[in-house]
């Protein structure tokens, strides 16, 4: 029988094939910007925290979806309202809210009594019991997200390459900052629930970073992240189909194994210079377009 055919026999693997995309898609976007910047940490900060508010939304008897978008934008906004004034001072913060949040998470576990298979499902993913409502409601939030990002994306590019140029050509740079991070937010709450909260880090970082090392165009980099995303993602839902092991590992697995080719292949020099130019020249076009 054909694989994909039997596959889609069930109505809760078209639904994880449904969701899967939809957070491939958001994930890689997100992910790709969140490397030029270099907030890796902060994405992984938000991955952690993706855990806890599973676990306290199971604990208050709600679906566990609303805690992974209340404690994801939640955490973000508080990293966002700390001023990037001292070398560090963000990453301590980071780091500060990452493990309160985390060490939250294993307490909710232990006060709703957590059967082990229920843990491991929110730290390592899940394609199973993935309904029409969460579907429906990862296409609302990617939707708005990556709506928003298309709006912003031009100075937000020129301001994650070259901040201090971005903010004497009167970008706002903080207010960018800030919105970019609740996006991150959105776009780790989703895909947790996908790959669960230990391994949605790969998701947002691996295609992105792959895709950077295969051109230095931003665009086509773009579209190689959101391509990469959805093979891995795809290729993770069928094995983990015809195996008894967790999505989150095959989708990991796959995720870095392109990046190690990507990394033995020539290296293309000037990654950043070139995308620093092409985001200076963006923002000289728009704002010039708008006079």
């Amino acid at each position: 029988m054909n694989p994909f055919a039997q596959i889609w026999a069930y109505p809760f693997m078209v639904n994880a094939f449904r969701a899967g995309t939809v957070v491939a898609v958001l994930a890689a976007v997100m992910g790709w910007f969140m490397v030029v910047r270099r907030q890796s940490f902060a994405g992984h900060s938000l991955a952690m925290v993706s855990f806890p508010g599973a676990a306290g939304a199971t604990l208050l008897g709600i679906s566990a979806s609303f805690g992974y978008f209340a404690f994801c934008v939640g955490a973000a906004l508080v990293i966002a309202a700390v001023p990037r004034r001292e070398s560090g001072q963000d990453a301590a913060l980071t780091g500060t809210v990452q493990a309160f949040l985390l060490a939250c998470g294993y307490l909710f576990v232990a006060l709703y009594k957590g059967f082990l298979g229920g843990v491991n499902s929110l730290l390592f993913g899940s394609f199973l019991g993935i309904t029409d409502n969460q579907v429906l409601t990862l296409v609302v939030v990617a939707a708005a997200g990556l709506t928003v990002l298309a709006l912003i994306g031009r100075p937000l590019l020129f301001a994650s390459v070259d901040r201090d140029a971005a903010a004497g050509r009167g970008v706002p740079v903080r207010a960018l900052s800030a919105a970019f991070l609740v996006l991150l937010g959105l776009a780790t709450a989703g895909a947790s629930q996908i790959t669960g909260s230990l391994l949605v880090f790969a998701l947002l970082v691996m295609p992105a970073a792959t895709a950077q090392q295969l051109t230095v165009r931003p665009v086509l980099s773009l579209a190689v992240a959101v391509a990469l995303a959805l093979a891995v993602t795809w290729g993770g839902l069928m094995a983990a189909y015809y195996s008894p092991y967790p999505i989150g590992f095959y989708v990991t697995t796959f995720a870095f194994a392109g990046y190690v080719v990507a990394r033995l292949a020539p290296m293309t020099g000037g990654t950043r210079l070139v995308m620093a130019k092409g985001a200076r020249l963006a923002w000289t076009v728009t704002v010039r377009g708008s006079r």
